[in-house]
């Protein structure tokens, strides 16, 4: 794994993805390929669980597990009916998509630190991105900008008053300021930080960095965020899966976020065509098409 940080040609490519993503093999089954359990979704925001759930189908994992409040696990099963909604075996686990963290009440809290407490590799995603801070496990965050804050407040790294935080001012400092607060992140939080942009932003906590180009402009529309994170924790559940006798360091989460992030501009870039408006749903069903691409 490359290291350091250093400025240069850091684009994460085709070639780089397809050394992550894996192809299963006529030994494989369903528990091999990993199993990447979600809580996601509300009933405030239900999209986030069905979107989340179909993002993480449709990059490559063998099972997918879902919890959450009933009314929106029968969305979920509507649309992906083999979905798996009872606990068990997990090697990743992904939370925080359609939850509303300046809402989330007690319960929600305790349920989601219950997941952390599992000790698989996580994806922490919107309204648990606060929660960073007491994950057990190794862990990727993906903020978009407005989001960032809320990673970097538990961590004395800003302040809640968006008059007076300057945070935003650096974000839109240019690509080497953006560079730089990432990776400020990544060190400060302890995880990996995915900051979402039309220029994504993939930064570990040991220096590592890359940069991912890969999508379009329409990707900006609600509900592509849910299945990015799905995305990233299919892949980071079929590396788990590899060798479930070896913790997952931190550092290998940087190229695993990288690889879901390409994957997932570039299923954004097929269903837009040659300039299409498109759905988050739109995304996520390209997905296997980007996955072929990788290896072309």
């Amino acid at each position: 794994m490359p290291g350091g940080f250093e400025w240069g040609d850091n684009e994460w490519v085709a070639s780089d993805a397809a050394s992550v993503l894996r192809v299963p093999t006529h030994g494989d089954h369903k528990y091999s390929r990993g199993v990447v359990s979600l809580l996601t979704g509300s009933e405030e925001f239900p999209g986030a669980a069905v979107l989340s759930v179909e993002g993480a189908t449709r990059a490559g994992v063998g099972m997918v597990r879902w919890f959450g409040p009933d009314p929106v696990g029968q969305l979920v099963l509507q649309r992906r009916p083999e979905t798996v909604t009872e606990a068990g075996r997990t090697d990743a686990i992904v939370v925080g998509s359609g939850i509303d963290g300046r809402t989330r009440d007690e319960a929600a809290t305790r349920t989601i630190l219950g997941m952390f407490a599992l000790g698989a590799p996580v994806v922490i995603d919107a309204g648990a991105l606060d929660l960073a801070p007491r994950a057990v496990g190794p862990f990727v965050v993906t903020p978009h900008d407005r989001e960032l804050r809320e990673v970097r407040i538990p961590l004395g790294l800003g302040v809640d008053d968006i008059d007076v935080d300057p945070l935003q001012d650096r974000l839109d400092g240019g690509f080497r300021e953006r560079v730089l607060v990432a990776r400020e992140t990544a060190v400060g939080v302890g995880g990996v930080v995915l900051l979402k942009g039309a220029e994504t932003i993939v930064a570990t906590p040991g220096g590592w960095w890359t940069v991912v180009r890969t999508g379009t402009p329409w990707l900006a529309t609600a509900g592509t965020g849910d299945v990015l994170a799905g995305a990233i924790g299919a892949i980071l559940a079929g590396a788990a899966a590899r060798d479930r006798a070896r913790e997952v360091d931190v550092e290998e989460l940087g190229p695993i976020a990288a690889t879901a992030a390409w994957l997932h501009g570039t299923a954004g870039r097929i269903a837009a065509g040659p300039g299409r408006p498109i759905a988050a749903l739109d995304v996520a069903e390209a997905l296997p098409a980007a996955f072929a691409e990788a290896f072309a």
